[in-house]
């Protein structure tokens, strides 16, 4: 199970000048009780459709079962899509399976497929994926819950025109959608084809989506064990029906977060796990708080401007990049640690009877330990400087990286966001930002030299 340590938010752990005062912690549960009752009537509503993907049983075996025929005939799969139908899949491979997947032979791999995840339109990306794939041996999976994302779809015509060329009309079965159950382009095409489909629940949004057949399928494919991740949200989902926000880990997140941002200008909200495995989940967490919670305006139509900033980093390689602004740069942050208890593996630094002498005074003490206690050395040394420094911290404790806890820590996130949408009287649910781009894409694209042209000449100054 998941552990919330959160005393370094509070003042009276960082030196009494910085952070919450304690008493706020009174105040923001006395204050809990309307914003849980606003999530429960709006879940009611339909709005939190992802507490649902703890149940869904008939699509789990779904799932198994296309992964265990039709999926194991290859030995590639190859993921279209972007944001949320893309980071979370990232995220599950980068925790789950072995560092460095696709570089394993057969064996290594336990004869699971290697997993490409193709999340942009760089057509050098692109244009190499392709070289290097075996099109007789892939399995493409085109995840779109609308059908009209406009990067996804080019990236599916390109792919489909790939196959085609190598398989002609058994390209087809080379292909699965992933989108909307009754919709939208890809809807469409699968019924006119034939092709494989799962489907995206209608009322679960793209960046909420990794535990729906959107993550699920690719992760089931490449051998991830997905009752394990749905066991571990539900866990998750159990903890956040307390009405005592102390004892409400998300909920708790979310409220202390929102309130160092508006009470103390904490602004930028960083998530630094303690292990490479979690980089891509710090990536997966960016999109969904950045993308829920930055909001022009409130749920009453009031221009609030309002939103925090993630930032991702990792332990212990940010030490050395980004914790010098962390520890002495603006009070504008809070740092959200991620440690974990058992790593699974550890490697022994020598303690070779010659060595000693050839270190410096200040290193003498890393013969004879290991790798895993220099990083857990590293991460709490780190959070102590910091609180001694006055900057508010505060860690996520995981007991291991299995896809129990993996499934718990991303239900913690979203369940967190939930909570936070409704302290901030903002939707979490919609992107509006995001759509106005999409918009002037297709101007831009429908419009011959407009993007070569016409858009050098709108930036005003150029040298």
């Amino acid at each position: 199970m998941i552990r919330l340590a959160y005393g370094r938010m509070l003042r009276d752990a960082l030196g009494g000048e910085h952070g919450l005062p304690r008493e706020q912690l009174a105040d923001l549960a006395r204050r809990f009780t309307p914003i849980r009752q606003e999530v429960q009537s709006r879940r009611a509503a339909g709005e939190y459709g992802f507490y649902g993907l703890v149940d869904q049983g008939p699509t789990v075996r779904a799932i198994k079962t296309f992964a265990e025929g039709l999926g194991q005939a290859h030995d590639h799969v190859l993921v279209l899509g972007i944001g949320g139908s893309a980071l979370g899949t990232k995220a599950l491979l980068n925790a789950l399976r072995r560092p460095g997947w696709n570089e394993w032979d057969d064996e290594g791999r336990e004869f699971f497929p290697r997993l490409t995840v193709l999340e942009n339109v760089d057509p050098t990306s692109v244009a190499a994926a392709l070289e290097r794939i075996d099109p007789r041996r892939v399995l493409v999976n085109v995840i779109s819950k609308s059908g009209g994302t406009a990067e996804t779809m080019a990236q599916y015509l390109v792919v489909r025109a790939w196959l085609e060329k190598a398989l002609g009309q058994a390209a087809d079965r080379h292909l699965v959608f992933t989108t909307d159950p009754n919709r939208g382009a890809l809807r469409e095409l699968a019924r006119r084809d034939h092709i494989s489909t799962l489907d995206v629940p209608a009322d679960v949004g793209g960046r909420f989506s990794v535990l729906s057949p959107v993550g699920l399928l690719p992760a089931a494919l490449v051998g991830i064990d997905i009752d394990g991740l749905l066991s571990g949200a539900r866990r998750a989902l159990e903890r956040a029906e307390s009405d005592d926000l102390l004892q409400n880990p998300p909920a708790l997140y979310a409220a202390l977060h929102w309130s160092a941002d508006v009470s103390l200008g904490a602004r930028v909200h960083v998530l630094m796990p303690y292990t490479d495995r979690l980089r891509e989940f710090a990536e997966w967490y960016r999109q969904l708080w950045a993308e829920s919670l930055g909001k022009r305006v409130d749920r009453n139509g009031k221009v609030v401007h309002v939103g925090p900033t993630p930032v991702g980093a990792v332990g212990v390689t940010d030490q050395h990049s980004q914790v010098q602004l962390f520890m002495e740069g603006p009070f504008d942050k809070v740092i959200t640690f991620i440690s974990v208890e058992d790593f699974g593996v550890d490697v022994a630094i020598p303690n070779a009877p010659d060595l000693p002498e050839a270190l410096p005074p200040d290193l003498a003490y890393l013969p004879g330990h290991t790798l895993g206690e220099l990083l857990r050395a590293e991460y709490q040394a780190t959070s102590a400087a910091l609180a001694q420094m006055g900057r508010m911290n505060c860690t996520l404790r995981l007991p291991d990286l299995s896809a129990d806890t993996l499934g718990e820590a991303i239900m913690f996130f979203q369940l967190a966001t939930g909570y936070a949408g409704a302290w901030y009287g903002i939707d979490p649910f919609d992107q509006p930002g995001v759509e106005l781009g999409k918009r002037l894409t297709y101007a831009a694209m429908g419009r011959p030299g407009y993007v070569s042209e016409e858009h050098d000449q709108s930036l005003g100054d150029v040298v």
